[in-house]
Formats: structure tokens, sequence, C-alpha cells
């Protein structure tokens, strides 16, 4: 779980570091071709690619359009909001899969699951504090991106009922360049990476990797009422980053409100962990 916090935090730094040249459809699509490369060798070495099918392509593209829409905005938004803010924001996906889980997955919608929701939607009021003063198109962006997310979430979860994780990231880098590449070359113009901006897409590239490996293998080791509050790290380590990197002021409303969407979170985590269900990891 600490690998996944590094990695979505360096995930967010390297974006941040390559939006002054690339645009959010560049940096998806070279995220993705390099995640590629990444994918094909492990998978040819460890001798996975023999789990490679195309049984499912319509729930892959379904979990990709999904991802690929949800990523875009979440990178657009760490180039207009505190980096706090973003995460805080993010952790809302949790939510809004209990929400929209009954329409996709046919799950019941129960009293606890409401309960959590009405929960984290008091701390998204919190971290945003909605007026015609404070909203703006980058927390807009960050809470869209949840909602992305969430929908990419939910069609994992379906996925891996017959596809092994060595499929879905195939699919899903294979597909996502090509989405990149569609949307980057829409204005006739793909911008190439400066020599000092290669580094960071490979950080990008690997820090999403790996945070869904790590996610993954500690989903497989501990209880999810174990992993969550370590994935919850993320929020001040991201905080001192901001701080320290972009000067970007802590704000304690910010932290309020994403415990309290984390307090949403868990009491559903804590709900269905004592029924015996399974988790699923955030992928990204």
């Amino acid at each position: 779980m600490l690998g996944a916090v590094l990695s979505f935090s360096a995930m967010a730094v390297g974006g941040r570091s390559v939006s002054f040249e690339l645009d959010t459809f560049e940096i998806m699509m070279y995220r993705s071709l390099i995640g590629l490369v990444f994918v094909v060798c492990v998978a040819w070495l460890s001798g996975a690619h023999r789990t490679i099918t195309t049984r499912q392509p319509g729930l892959h593209l379904l979990r990709n359009v999904f991802h690929f829409t949800g990523q875009n905005l979440w990178f657009f938004a760490i180039t207009l909001i505190p980096l706090a803010q973003v995460f805080a924001l993010e952790f809302t996906s949790p939510l809004w899969v209990l929400l929209l889980s009954p329409l996709i997955l046919g799950e019941q919608m129960t009293r606890v699951r409401v309960l959590a929701a009405c929960v984290g939607f008091i701390g998204i009021l919190i971290v945003a504090r909605p007026s015609p003063d404070s909203v703006n198109i980058g927390m807009l962006a960050a809470a869209c991106a949840a909602i992305g997310f969430a929908g990419s979430i939910m069609f994992t979860k379906r996925l891996t009922r017959t596809e092994t994780l060595t499929c879905i990231l195939f699919w899903m880098t294979l597909s996502q360049s090509i989405f990149g590449l569609i949307c980057a070359g829409l204005d006739g113009d793909i911008a190439l990476p400066s020599a000092a901006s290669v580094p960071w897409l490979v950080v990008i590239a690997c820090g999403g990797l790996m945070a869904h490996f790590c996610l993954t293998t500690a989903l497989s080791m501990a209880p999810a009422t174990l992993v969550s509050p370590v994935d919850f790290t993320r929020l001040p380590l991201i905080a001192v980053i901001g701080l320290v990197v972009y000067d970007e002021p802590v704000d304690v409303f910010v932290i309020l409100g994403a415990a309290i969407i984390f307090g949403g979170n868990y009491l559903n985590l804590w709900s269905e962990t004592r029924k015996g269900r399974p988790a699923v990891a955030r992928t990204r």
C-alpha cells in the first residue's frame, strides 16, 4: 500500500511537471504507449501473454472509456487546483460506486450504503464549499474524474470475473493509446516531449501500473478495512508535497472534508467486510 501511495503521488507530480508543454490527451497518449511496452514485455517474459483474450470486447471498451475520461480530467484538474484538493475529491470514487452499482452491477442499495453516501456528500460540500466564487473548472474536473474512476472500478469488477490482471492491463494500455492518439491528433498537432519531460512521462506510466499492481496485491493479502486507511495517507503526503514543491497552502477544510469522505468510505467497507464481500481496487 505504501507503494501505491507513492505511485499515485508520483503520478500527480509528473503530470504537473509535463503539463506546461503537453496537453492532457498527449500525456495520456504517451503514458499509455509507454505502459503498453512495459505490459507486453513483462507478459511475454513471464508467459502471462497466454491469458490475454478477446472474450469481453464490450466490457473492455466501456471500462476504458470511463477510465480514459476520468484520467484526462484528473490530469487537467491537477494543473488548476491544489493537489490536496484533487486527491480529496478523488476519494469520492467509492461513494459514486455505491450510488451507481445498483444500475450497473445489480447490487442492492442498503441503508448503510445510503448513510455512507450521505456522509461522503457532506465531506464534498466541506472540501468544495460551493458558492459562485469558490466553484471553478478545476473542482468540477476533479469531481467528474471521480465519477469516471467509479465507472472504471465497476466495469473492472465485472471483468475480473473472467479476465486476468494482465489481460485487463493489456487492453487498457492498448485502447487508451489509440484513444490518446485520436484525441491528441484532432487539432493536427501532436507535440513531441522534450528531453526533460521524457523521464516524467516514464514516471507517470510506471506510477499508474505500479499503483494498480500494489493495490490489487494489498487487497489479496489483507482486508479492505486495513488497506483503506493506508490509502488515505496519500492526502497528507500530497498536501506536504504541494506545500514544499509548489508553495500550496494547506487548507484545513480540505483535510476535514477529506476525513469525512474517508469516514463514509470506511463505514461502507466495514459493513461489507463484516458480510464477507470482497472489495475492488481503484485502478488508474
